[in-house]
């Protein structure tokens, strides 16, 4: 064992410092080969060679069960690979004791980057209490108990739909896309366009959660006919010269995406999001969202917890969707960080389980990352350079991802290059409010 009891097996850098190997998804919407970052990142941290023909959309970097990250063995021992999740329940005392305390011997956030070539599936994530209803009802879709609040920091231009648009433009829509009136009926859409907008969203909410749930509830074939009227129309607008907005112009794109399918036109509802590298949008429980394309990192409370109901061959939840979504109207709020130093730039959505930090570090510069109570895991994107903790110092390289307990303070010095990394850990708030509390 190292000090505070620690055990040093396994990848252990120093003062408990882990590199780990990281469990890589291929989902069918991913960019394909060498296209995708997922690809290029895990190649680096695993070793394996990137195939030219596979979609590779996510790499994950934590304990969950469905994907979780494994402790590299030492060269020095050779030691059998373990998982994250084990190797803290035999050194549990590396979360710290208040995340021990409130998670128990687990991480409580995943985190991920997305290569996303073909729009995700309109979907949103349980609050706590409906995720452990429906973990009980149907374990087999809904495999964990957990809520799952998220955050997407884009590392390319990134598109997203999220959250319903305002009134106003949700009247627009409806005055202007009669394909709709055709599958919900004149008579809900005059309610809403009836709907003075000095009344507030409060009288909204409970028409557009009527509307919204008679559109993604049509049936099969009305839908095909409905989106294929729509799409038809929008090219030919195009096609004539005519310009398209950007919101039917994704109309289009989708639709060739996902031929015949609701959410093509349930899209409209929806909010357009184009965020730049370095911008992030934060997801919380029952908001509608679904990402389009580019690549991101993104970070979450632990759990596989996802109701869909459009964009996918997955199955479909219509009906936990449409009952559990908040109906909130309006742009979402983007999240541009603020900084911590000079090179760290600090993302805190409003949820515990996590934060994220954004380091850019300029050829041969050093910055530090200050011991915090709770544990963190970095992923190095780009370049390489040296970590120190201690009096210990080892390289790190792209495509690295380290766990690192609690109250350790990291140096990083990058080489004759300029270094990118970013790191997870617990919401600094949550420590916060802990302290006070204690006062």
């Amino acid at each position: 064992m190292g000090e505070n009891g620690i055990h040093t097996n396994g990848g252990d850098l120093a003062g408990g410092i882990l590199r780990l190997r990281c469990a890589v998804k291929n989902y069918e919407w991913g960019k394909v080969g060498s296209d995708s970052l997922v690809a290029g990142l895990h190649e680096a941290n695993s070793g394996s060679r990137v195939d030219p023909a596979v979609p590779y959309a996510e790499l994950w970097m934590g304990t969950l069960e469905s994907g979780p990250s494994h402790v590299v063995p030492s060269a020095e021992n050779g030691s059998g690979s373990v998982t994250l999740k084990s190797w803290i329940s035999e050194n549990p005392n590396v979360l710290g004791r208040t995340v021990l305390e409130k998670w128990g011997c687990d991480l409580p956030f995943l985190f991920k980057v997305l290569s996303v070539e073909k729009a995700l599936s309109i979907q949103a994530h349980p609050d706590k209490d409906l995720a452990v209803a429906l973990h009980r009802e149907q374990p087999l879709l809904y495999g964990d108990d957990n809520h799952k609040p998220e955050m997407a920091l884009a590392l390319s231009p990134f598109e997203a739909l999220c959250g319903f648009v305002s009134l106003q433009e949700l009247k627009e829509v409806l005055e202007s896309v009669p394909e709709i009136t055709e599958l919900v009926g004149n008579q809900v859409a005059d309610k809403i366009l009836q709907v003075d907008e000095g009344d507030g969203d409060e009288r909204a909410k409970p028409l557009v959660r009527l509307i919204f749930t008679q559109l993604m509830s049509a049936g099969s074939d009305a839908t095909k006919d409905a989106v294929s009227k729509l799409t038809n129309r929008l090219r030919s607008k195009g096609t004539d010269g005519e310009l398209l907005s950007e919101k039917d112009g994704l109309a289009v794109r989708l639709g060739r995406q996902y031929p015949g399918d609701i959410g093509v036109m349930s899209s409209l509802f929806l909010n357009y999001v184009k965020l730049k590298p370095g911008e992030a949008l934060y997801l919380g429980a029952n908001e509608p969202h679904a990402y389009i394309s580019g690549e991101c990192i993104e970070c979450m409370a632990s759990s596989d917890n996802v109701v869909r109901a459009g964009l996918t061959p997955k199955f479909r939840d219509v009906r936990t969707l449409c009952s559990m979504l908040t109906y909130n109207l309006g742009y979402p709020e983007i999240l541009k960080g603020f900084p911590l130093s000079p090179y760290i730039t600090r993302y805190l959505p409003p949820f515990d389980e996590f934060e994220v930090d954004r380091c850019d570090l300029p050829s041969g510069e050093s910055t530090v990352f200050p011991a915090v109570p709770g544990p963190s895991v970095f992923l190095v994107i780009e370049g390489k350079g040296k970590l120190q903790t201690g009096s210990s110092q080892f390289p790190v390289n792209r495509g690295d991802v380290l766990f690192a307990p609690s109250h350790t303070e990291i140096q990083v010095t990058g080489d004759n290059n300029e270094v990118k990394l970013y790191r997870a850990g617990i919401s600094s708030r949550f420590f916060q409010r802990k302290i006070d509390e204690e006062d």
